[in-house]
């Protein structure tokens, strides 16, 4: 079984040897927000086809601290929508810092794939040169100031301050989630905001897992089926055991009971993901076995474990994630028969 971002990779075109030449003599595309812009900015486009985002883990989003700070923000976790956020920050002056202000920003992010492209025309009109692209881009969604703990706005060289947290995570969410071709991600950032110079901040990316209370409330959008044990799909049913939501890493037990499997050449049985963002992602499989179609008809039971590193379910800012069990039988000369149901993942 391949990790979700594996997975995401192998179904594009390899960045592998990529070096980030181009035809027009551009080397970046592609654009971070603070305080998520810690990558190079050469790992931030592809060749047309690839997913350059897939290859950047949310770890090194976020740089620890800036040049005039040497401290890091340590979280407790897990932090869960609509709970606490609480950790410590310490930190030490490198530098004389003159703020006129210093606050803790909590700071949620979208980041998505999108296709680029430029071409170059003679003067009939003739193109004489063209080149395609992905590129990665950012926006901020929400960046909310927290006034409670107070930061010093007035640093020394070689001072140090410390101090516990306990602040509220995000309301509503969404979850953190890096989705191959799309990510959302929360960080901390203690901002220290100095006039007619370059801002010094503190900063750790905030893992913000889903409430279960609040995926059961409804407020979730969530596919039909989805938190079911069994499901019917046409003339067939597929149970999982336990009962969905199931988290990421789990291990959990699959049966299909499809009389009309008919005959084929052969069958299997999936569990695939479909991404929706700029940069779509469709029927990505995480998991694969084959299948005789004779034992669907008589009741084929197997476990399929969800890759550690697989986003939660999710449907908001624009993006979505959903996962599918699927159960084909491929036939010669003919369409493939499938079936398949949702299952709800956090």
């Amino acid at each position: 079984m391949s990790g979700f971002r594996e997975a995401v990779l192998a179904s594009g075109n390899s960045l592998s040897g990529w070096t980030g030449f181009s035809v027009f003599g551009v080397s970046q595309h592609g654009s971070l927000p603070s305080p998520f812009d810690a990558p190079a900015g050469n790992r931030l486009w592809g060749p047309q086809g690839s997913h350059p985002l897939a290859a950047i883990g949310l770890e090194e989003l976020v740089k620890r601290s800036s040049d005039g700070l040497d401290g890091e923000i340590t979280i407790k976790e897990p932090v869960k929508i609509g709970e606490a956020l609480s950790g410590h920050l310490k930190l030490t002056a490198r530098k004389n810092i003159n703020a006129r202000s210093a606050v803790f920003r909590l700071v949620g992010a979208l980041l998505v794939e999108r296709q680029g492209s430029r071409e170059e025309r003679d003067s009939k009109g003739n193109v004489i040169k063209s080149e395609q692209w992905t590129e990665i881009n950012g926006s901020v969604f929400d960046d909310e100031p927290l006034i409670e703990p107070a930061l010093p706005a007035q640093l020394t060289a070689g001072q140090t301050f410390e101090t516990d947290f306990m602040l509220p995570a995000p309301r509503l969410g969404p979850v953190t989630a890096h989705m191959g071709s799309a990510a959302i991600v929360w960080a901390l950032d203690a901002k220290w905001d100095v006039s007619m110079g370059g801002d010094e901040h503190v900063a750790a990316l905030v893992n913000v897992k889903q409430n279960l209370d609040y995926l059961r409330s409804g407020a979730v959008r969530l596919d039909d089926g989805a938190m079911f044990d069994v499901y019917g799909s046409g003339d067939a049913t597929i149970s999982v055991k336990p009962l969905p939501p199931l988290a990421a890493g789990w291990e959990f037990e699959v049966t299909v009971n499809w009389p009309g499997a008919g005959a084929g050449r052969g069958g299997r049985l999936e569990l695939q993901a479909d991404v929706d963002a700029p940069n779509k992602l469709g029927s990505v499989v995480l998991f694969s076995q084959p299948v005789d179609p004779a034992a669907f008809k008589a009741g084929f039971t197997t476990k399929i474990t969800i890759p550690a590193d697989a986003p939660a379910t999710l449907n908001d800012k624009g993006v979505a994630v959903h996962y599918r069990i699927r159960a084909l039988v491929d036939r010669a000369f003919r369409s493939d028969l499938a079936v398949e149901r949702f299952i709800a993942v956090m």
